[in-house]
């Protein structure tokens, strides 16, 4: 509905025979299979209402895997994990250039904890929170949307600076909060590369994704199981760069995305 407001508001300025093009963020997942975008509901509800797995920043999710197959020759043959980090935040599996999974979901509730957003929950906890405080379906979307996650976490800030400089003050629900969010971030990378049968790369982007060094140091502690070696040093830079060890079995890298370049090219 906002995206549509814009466009008929563009279209009062510039006239209604000005082209609109509608680049869709879910676009890029519509290559997951269906064992990866169904839900464990009554069928008839995706029958009649559409209820799937859609995920989202498919835009930026392509554009990093994309620049990654640039800079390798080929994207064929790959098996990546993007790791879109910021106030909102989504991973995907990207086996050959196409999307094998996403934590994303029918919404981009779903997932793991962000800036306001709660992530994935015991379905139970929503109706439990309802039926406890009294809230409307309204109500309870919004406080799930935008009264938790970081914020509602850490009593602090939605913003992962704010949390970083809670916690070296000694505050114990910020410094949960970060511990929460790279635990989660760990799990999908680990799972994600069980679903594709190992994994090549993993890419960080997005605001945190990219500029959060210690976030991403926290990501991939104790990963060496997995083949991913982080090189401390790399690891300090901001913008396109290896931070993978050069023996590291898992390339990781930065890439920062560039969603605005992605939507002008589908355009022309």
């Amino acid at each position: 509905p906002p995206q549509a407001t814009a466009m008929k508001a563009c279209q009062e300025v510039f006239g209604k025979e000005t082209p609109m093009v509608a680049i869709f963020d879910t676009s890029f997942h519509q290559t997951m299979p269906p064992k990866a975008y169904m839900f464990g509901i009554p069928y008839e509800y995706y029958e009649k209402y559409s209820i799937r797995r859609y995920g989202f920043h498919g835009t930026s999710h392509r554009f990093v895997s994309g620049r990654y197959g640039q800079l390798h020759g080929s994207i064929e043959g790959t098996k990546i994990i993007t790791c879109h980090l910021g106030n909102g935040s989504s991973i995907a599996a990207i086996k050959d250039g196409r999307v094998v999974d996403t934590s994303m979901g029918f919404t981009p509730l779903d997932g793991f904890i962000m800036g306001t957003r709660s992530g994935g929950i015991d379905p139970s906890v929503v109706t439990y929170i309802m039926n406890k405080e009294g809230l409307t379906p309204d109500q309870m979307s919004d406080l799930m949307n935008k009264k938790s996650g970081f914020l509602g976490l850490s009593g602090v800030s939605s913003d992962c600076r704010d949390l970083w400089a809670a916690a070296k003050e000694g505050n114990e629900r910020a410094k949960l909060t970060l511990e929460i969010v790279s635990y989660q971030i760990k799990k999908f990378i680990g799972s994600y590369a069980a679903a594709m049968g190992g994994v090549d790369a993993v890419i960080f982007t997005g605001g945190i994704g990219e500029n959060d060094g210690a976030m991403r140091a926290l990501v991939c502690e104790d990963m060496e199981f997995l083949g991913m070696d982080l090189d401390s040093e790399r690891n300090k830079v901001q913008g396109e760069a290896k931070i993978s060890t050069d023996s590291s079995k898992v390339e990781i890298w930065v890439i920062p995305t560039n969603e605005e370049l992605l939507i002008a090219r589908d355009t022309m």
